[in-house]
């Protein structure tokens, strides 16, 4: 709900405290979960207040860059941020179809806190459709009524319709977790180890589109993003390893770069979406905290390497 991690671990300790002072007044006709969820979504909402919708650079309205353009960097926009998969308990199990369903619903939930959907749309979204709350039950957290609820969330799903995938549309991308998908993948990463632009711009869709926040300029089209990468990226030849992760139920990665030690540090957190075999989207967030977040290694040793 809120779009970043680090809100989000605030708003969990204020949750606890909130469920701390109260727990003499519950009186157990819901779960004890319920009642935290409940309790986490009303903190949220009132953080939420009055405060403007996070974007990624596309989201500012402007057209986009040329790869040779200046990079601009706005560190006062409160950029929308990747959540790591294990950081959202959805029960998911072993079950293929239901890890399948959880990243969908995880990956729907990000695209609704790309401030595509006004705060209480946004709750009823993650309340019925990722945590699967029943209507009646939402309805009671947010304190209104359950016709309002299901209004609320026929437009969420109208808003989303327009600007980001549907649950078909999400469950086939991530469904494809077989030998295709994961060679692609691992292409993509030696392809940034061997900075090798050619391999790159073949592995992405015609029209995919880059975005590094905080940076405000965004780019469209493979060969764009090919000479972006090969002109403005300060890493050459085996200076850029990757570590595997998960992020809004896609596929990420930790870029390091080469230090004149020998060794590395992290660079950025790639977050791609990957469509009918190709990269269509990737989202190259900037910021070193997030490392630690997905639980990656603060340095590399000069002697790591991809291949």
């Amino acid at each position: 709900m809120t779009g970043s991690v680090y809100d989000a671990e605030d708003l969990v300790q204020e949750t606890y405290l909130r469920a701390w002072r109260a727990y003499d007044g519950f009186e157990g006709r819901s779960s004890v979960r319920t009642w935290l969820h409940r309790i986490a979504t009303n903190v949220c909402l009132t953080n939420l207040e009055g405060k403007e919708r996070r974007p990624l650079p596309t989201g500012l309205g402007t057209a986009d860059s040329r790869a040779t353009d200046e990079l601009v960097e706005a560190r006062e926009v409160p950029w929308l941020q990747p959540i790591p998969d294990t950081a959202v308990d959805l029960d998911a199990g072993t079950d293929p179809g239901d890890v399948v369903a959880a990243r969908d619903s995880i990956r729907l939930a990000f695209v609704a806190a790309l401030q595509h959907l006004p705060a209480r749309q946004r709750a009823v979204l993650v309340l019925r459709d990722v945590l699967r709350w029943p209507a009646k039950e939402v309805a009671e957290a947010l304190d209104t009524t359950t016709a309002a609820v299901n209004s609320a969330l026929q437009r969420a799903h109208a808003q989303l319709a327009d600007v980001g995938p549907t649950h078909e549309q999400a469950s086939a991308d991530l469904g494809g977790l077989d030998a295709g998908r994961q060679q692609l993948l691992d292409r993509y990463v030696k392809a940034f180890w061997d900075k090798d632009i050619t391999t790159i711009v073949s592995l992405l869709k015609a029209d995919a589109v880059w975005e590094m926040p905080p940076f405000t300029g965004w780019y469209r089209g493979a060969t764009t993003i090919g000479d972006l990468i090969a002109a403005q990226c300060p890493g050459g030849e085996h200076d850029m390893p990757m570590i595997a992760t998960q992020a809004n139920g896609q596929p990420a990665f930790g870029l390091y770069m080469r230090q004149p030690d020998g060794g590395f540090t992290p660079f950025q957190l790639q977050v791609l979406t990957v469509v009918d075999g190709e990269v269509a989207h990737v989202g190259a967030f900037f910021d070193d905290g997030l490392f630690a977040t997905f639980g990656l290694p603060a340095a590399l040793p000069a002697h790591f390497r991809t291949d």
